[in-house]
């Protein structure tokens, strides 16, 4: 079966349903509307008893850049920040509870809201050229995900380094972080990723779907906060700036306001 949704290509691969992000000439950053277009996907392939599994991986270049910060701009009202917010912690959700096992297979840049959705995938496969980051304090915003979910993969320390600095991690620091759960050569994630989701495709879905649910208790702790958070720091001068200066390709002169 071949579906789209968006910028999501799909194509089920016997019992795998394969997600491609796949807007490669921007380096797969993820629309505005990638996130309604994601929890219909989940829907779709929820209620589809033939998938018993999902990969996620990005074509071209690398897995995602991250957000589209270029559509930020167009966030100029507090409902429309708040909206934007609401639709994104909803689609991470919707995978962290996504009731099949789900496997990203990265390589290139995963960062940002790319980096998150890792965060939120049950098993991470990266190739050596995959740098996970979270740089959103360079244009006035922090990972909203990130500081809810991003602790249950890495220790307090690890979190803060990425948060504060925004430096990236390579895939082999990714793994020692708790990103990643393997490394593998050059060009192999995607490979690597479909053999693991044959195997968990294999296993009774019940006893998985089980299995995961409880191993995902309490995993909606600090969400409301962190989305009221983030739509807050999207009306700061400072955010207005980072994303004028990105747009722009300068340095950021931030005001602390």
């Amino acid at each position: 079966m071949r579906k789209r949704y968006g910028m999501l290509a799909v194509e089920t691969v016997g019992a795998v349903a394969e997600v491609a992000l796949d807007r490669p000439d921007k380096l797969n950053a993820l629309t505005a509307g990638f996130w309604d277009d994601l929890q219909d996907l989940l829907r779709d392939a929820a209620g589809d008893s033939a998938v018993r599994a999902l990969v996620l991986y990005g074509r071209g270049q690398c897995f995602s850049a991250g957000g589209d910060i270029a559509g930020f701009g167009e966030l100029t009202t507090v409902p429309a920040r708040r909206d934007y917010q609401e639709r994104a912690f909803a689609a991470f959700r919707a995978l962290e509870r996504f009731p099949k096992p789900t496997f990203a297979a990265v390589h290139g840049y995963a960062l940002g809201g790319g980096c998150e959705l890792t965060m939120v995938t049950d098993v991470v496969v990266a190739d050596s050229t995959a740098r996970f980051g979270t740089p959103e304090a360079s244009v006035g915003l922090m990972p909203g995900l990130g500081v809810v979910r991003g602790r249950a993969n890495v220790n307090l320390h690890w979190m803060k380094y990425l948060v504060f600095t925004g430096e990236r991690l390579d895939a082999e620091e990714a793994r020692l972080a708790g990103l990643v759960n393997k490394v593998v050569p050059e060009g192999e994630h995607l490979g690597e990723a479909r053999r693991l989701a044959s195997l968990a495709a294999g296993k009774p879905a019940v006893a998985l779907a089980v299995a995961k649910r409880v191993l995902g208790r309490g995993s909606d702790e600090g969400y409301d906060y962190a989305l009221e958070a983030t739509s807050l720091l999207h009306g700061t001068e400072d955010q207005h700036e980072g994303v004028l200066a990105f747009k722009e390709r300068r340095a950021p002169q931030f005001r602390d306001r």
